[in-house]
Order: structure tokens, then C-alpha cells, then sequence
């Protein structure tokens, strides 16, 4: 299910070079070749009538593809190129660029249309780096235009990515826990990062859920869009006027104060004192507002928050937030395939019940089982407990992600790449068996070595190649993956045959 809100729409615009001493007609046609295969792909392309060969074809460009609306380029070598004037274009475009050139169609042009994109490239790629400008380069960056449409496809998901990020806002609601400081979010590696911050305490959560009338007619409305995405789930059916009370503060919070920028998530408090003020758990609201492109992390986790937003603008579908939390015992497998993993890489992943309900196999409303020992007397009824999404998630292919501002204010990330297991999981709350290969050592060498909190962010599908490009891009070097038993993480022992 695509996002539309609280996601940006990727415009691209083709930038054609070409250095003076090649025909600038080469670039032209080229360009005209890639456009057309661009939009065969399904891309919304923006082809530049400037071939930029001199400084004053750049500042023509950027006024032109500005003028078109385009937030993201591709600059095209379609011959040599120039390296200073193509490398000012990518400095001063507002937006993620790529560069990428054109490889020679046939032996039968090798001499009147011979571009030489090849070598074009490395003279591009060294001005970049002198004006310290960021550029996305593929894998293999030269290529003849279909070749080149499929990376550019590629490169429209990253650049949604950084555009989203690049304007985000995290609202914050109360610090965190106590004992969870895990969850602990340096402020200052967001900043550097580009993602604003505002940090608000709890009785402001309180005032704003307050301040929505009881009888606002809204709260019905809401209220009746639940039951029916509930259906046969809708256990507390007197509880649904709360929770569309807190989800229309929190609505209406997120569009008042998005200030300078164009998309917001949110880290809010959720236990223990939230219950005996609110009545409630907001488990169930946080999973709606991640089912509409707006996540809502708990337990005040900025980054979790973060995280499920990369998820959700690489996967174009909605997230969730997990906890890696059990083991999953051997005699609920049956000979289940595990889809390469082995049974030590097996893990659940588990929260209290905030996963969207299209990312679900099965779900009802629930009470929070936890916090109901902690705070309700367990012989009574759940009362103020109530309000969790319960239910098995739903099998398939899954991204397990986080990014994280480490204990030493440093950003660090990894991307695992797996499948969640149709297994019943046989316990409570929103949980699913997650099956990722090489997950055990990574678990071991990765998570406890570097200190990655017990939190991940879930994709429902596998987009580990643009969350690693778009966290690379964004100026983060120590990104992680599980690694095959062939290869070593730093610091493991090699005589550890046992791992």
C-alpha cells in the first residue's frame, strides 16, 4: 500500500554534459534515448533543454530544472563532459544528484561518436570530491540507456529517502523511561544529520489530548473508521472515543507545528505514568498513525522514530518498530523452511501492539499484558491497559534496520536483509519469527559490539540496497551487515570455531 502523505514525490530532472571538443548533438540524442527509457520504467522524468558545457549553461540549468520543479538530478555524461562546470551544477542544485554516463552503442561509431563517458567519469567524480558535494554513483555508473533507467529507478528511491529525511521534524513527547536508556538520543548527530528536533514534555501531551472537545465531532468519525478497520478485533468498543481523541491531538499537533519543514514522526512516552493519566496505552493509535506515513516510535526512541521513517520512504509502504526481543524455541519450527537462516539466527520480533494492521496476518484489540502486572491488579479486568494491537505479523519478505547516534554522539547504522516466518509465535502482543541468515554472530559482533539499542526498524519488504545507499549518502561510514561465516567482524576471535 503506497504512501502518499507525509512522503515527498521525487520530480527528476536528466542534465545531459558535454565537454566543447566532443559534438554537443551526442549528448543530445543520447539524452533523448535515456528520457525515453526513463519513462518506459515508469519515471516521472524532467528532460533539460540546457546541455551544460560551460559555467553559464550551468547557472541556465539550475534555473531551468528549478523553474520545472525538479527536487532531484541526474547528470549525464552523454560524451567526456565538463568536470568543473558539471560538478557546480551538483553543488548548487537543492537536491540529491546522481551522476552517471553513457557507454559506446556500437563498433560502427567508434570514431564520429565516440564519447568517452568512461573517462569522463573519473575526471567528474574528482571535482565532486574537491567541492566536497556529495553525488550518488552506482555500481556500475556507465551504461547504455535501459541499463541507466534501472539505476536512475534505483536512485528515485534513495533521493525520496534523503529529500524526506533532509526535511523531517521529530516530535518528542517526555524523556525517556526509566531503564531504557537505551533509547537515549543525542541530539547533536541529528542536527548534523539535517533532521529538526522538538522536544516537549508529557503534560504537554496531556494538554493537547485536553484540548480536543469530547464532543468534537471528529472524535465520532475516527472513531468509526476504527471499528471498521478493527471488524471482528473490536473487543473494547467503548475505548475507541479515547484513543480517536489522542490521535486527532496528535493529528493536529504534527500539521501546526511542522514549522519549516514538510514531514514530521513522532517518539512519545508511552508507560508507566501515560496509563493512569490517559486512561489508555496508545499502542493502537501509534500503529494507525504508521498506517497513514506518520510513525509514532515508543518509549521516546528519537531514532527509532528515524529509522522507521528510512524504512518507510525506502519500502514506499508502511513500518513498524520492534523490539529483538526472544529466542525462538526449536519445537515450534515443525520443519518450517527457514529461508537460509539456521535456527540460532531465529529471533521474534516484538512490541506491544503498534504495528499497522495491513502489516499484520491476524490482530484484535488488545491489553497490554506488561504493563497490566506493573500498574493493574491482575484478578480484575484490564482497564487502563487496554489498547494494543495484538496479533501474529505477517510472513514475507522483511529489512530489519537502524540508524543510531551511538554513545560517543557518532552515527552508526546496519541493514539485515530476511523473511518473517508464517509461524504462530504463540504469545502476546505484535510479534512475528523473524528469519535473517547470518543473523547470530551479527547479533553477537554487530548489536552487542557496537551497542545498537533493542530496538529495529521493520520494512515489509527488502530494501536494504536503498537504505544503505541513502544512509551513505547522508554522510554515515559505519554501516553494518551480516557478514557469511567465510568472513570475520572485527575483533571476533578466528579460533572460535563455535562463535
Amino acid at each position: 500500500m503506497p504512501i502518499s502523505v507525509n512522503t515527498p514525490q521525487v520530480k527528476l530532472a536528466l542534465v545531459g554534459v558535454s565537454r566543447d571538443c566532443f559534438p554537443i548533438d551526442l549528448t543530445r540524442t543520447r539524452l533523448g534515448k535515456l528520457t525515453e527509457c526513463c519513462e518506459n520504467v515508469g519515471l516521472d522524468v524532467y528532460s533539460c533543454n540546457t546541455i551544460i558545457e560551460n559555467e553559464g549553461d550551468t547557472l541556465a540549468a539550475l534555473a531551468e530544472v528549478a523553474d520545472a520543479g525538479a527536487n532531484s538530478a541526474v547528470i549525464y555524461l552523454g560524451n567526456f563532459g565538463p568536470e568543473g562546470p558539471l560538478s557546480i551544477f551538483a553543488e548548487h542544485f537543492d537536491g540529491p544528484v546522481m551522476a552517471c554516463a553513457a557507454a559506446e552503442e556500437s563498433k560502427d561509431t567508434l570514431v564520429g561518436g565516440r564519447g568517452d563517458a568512461y573517462c569522463g567519469m573519473l575526471n567528474a567524480s574528482y571535482s565532486f570530491g574537491l567541492r566536497n558535494v556529495p553525488v550518488y554513483i552506482p555500481q556500475m555508473p556507465v551504461g547504455l540507456p535501459d541499463e541507466l533507467a534501472a539505476k536512475i529507478k534505483h536512485f528515485a528511491t534513495v533521493a525520496r529517502i534523503i529529500i524526506g529525511v533532509l526535511n523531517l521534524k521529530i516530535f518528542a513527547f517526555g524523556p525517556r523511561p526509566q531503564d531504557f536508556y537505551a533509547c537515549n538520543a543525542p541530539i547533536k548527530p541529528l542536527y548534523d544529520m539535517g533532521v529538526e528536533v522538538m522536544e516537549n514534555s508529557e503534560l504537554d501531551l496531556w494538554d493537547l489530548y485536553n484540548a480536543v472537545d469530547e464532543e468534537d465531532p471528529a472524535i465520532a468519525v475516527v472513531a468509526k473508521d476504527m471499528a471498521d478497520e478493527l471488524g471482528e478485533g473490536n473487543t473494547y468498543p467503548d475505548l475507541l472515543p479515547k484513543l480517536a481523541r489522542f490521535e486527532l491531538a496528535l493529528l493536529r499537533f504534527c500539521e501546526e507545528n511542522l514549522g519549516s519543514r514538510s514531514f514530521g514522526v513522532f517518539a512519545d512516552k508511552c508507560w508507566p505514568a501515560f496509563e493512569k493519566a490517559f486512561g489508555f496505552v496508545p499502542c493502537y493509535v501509534n500503529s494507525r498513525l504508521a498506517l497513514r506515513g506518520i510513525p509514532v516510535a515508543c518509549e521516546v526512541d528519537m531514532y527509532g522514530a528515524l529509522s522507521e521513517y528510512f524504512c518507510q520512504l525506502a519500502s514506499d509502504n508502511p513500518a513498524t518498530l520492534l523490539d529483538i526481543n526472544n529466542t525462538v524455541p526449536t519445537d515450534m519450527l515443525g520443519g518450517v523452511d527457514l529461508k537460509g537462516a539456521t535456527t540460532e539466527d531465529l529471533f521474534m520480533g516484538f512490541h506491544c501492539g503498534n504495528t499497522p494492521s495491513s502489516c499484520m496476518k491476524n490482530c484484535s484489540m488488545k491489553y497490554q499484558l506488561i504493563m497490566n502486572r506493573l500498574i493493574e491488579d491482575p484478578s480484575n479486568a484490564p482497564d487502563i491497559t487496554r489498547g494494543t494491537l495484538d496479533g501474529q505479523i505477517k510472513p514475507g519478505p522483511t529489512t530489519f534496520f537502524r540508524l543510531q547516534g551511538n554513545a560517543e554522539s557518532q552515527l552508526v547504522s546496519y541493514v539485515c536483509e530476511g523473511n518473517i516466518l508464517d509461524i504462530d509465535p504463540m504469545s502476546f502482543g505484535g510479534i512475528g519469527v523473524f528469519a535473517i541468515p547470518n543473523f547470530a554472530r551479527f547479533y553477537r559482533h554487530v548489536l552487542i559490539g557496537k551497542r545498537f539499542p533493542h530496538h529495529g526498524a521493520v520494512a515489509f519488504n527488502h530494501c536494504g540496497k536503498a537504505l544503505f545507499d541513502a544512509v551513505k549518502f547522508l554522510g554515515v561510514d559505519d554501516i553494518n551487515v551480516p557478514l557469511t561465516s567465510s568472513m570475520r567482524y572485527q575483533g571476533e576471535n578466528p579460533f572460535d570455531i563455535l562463535c
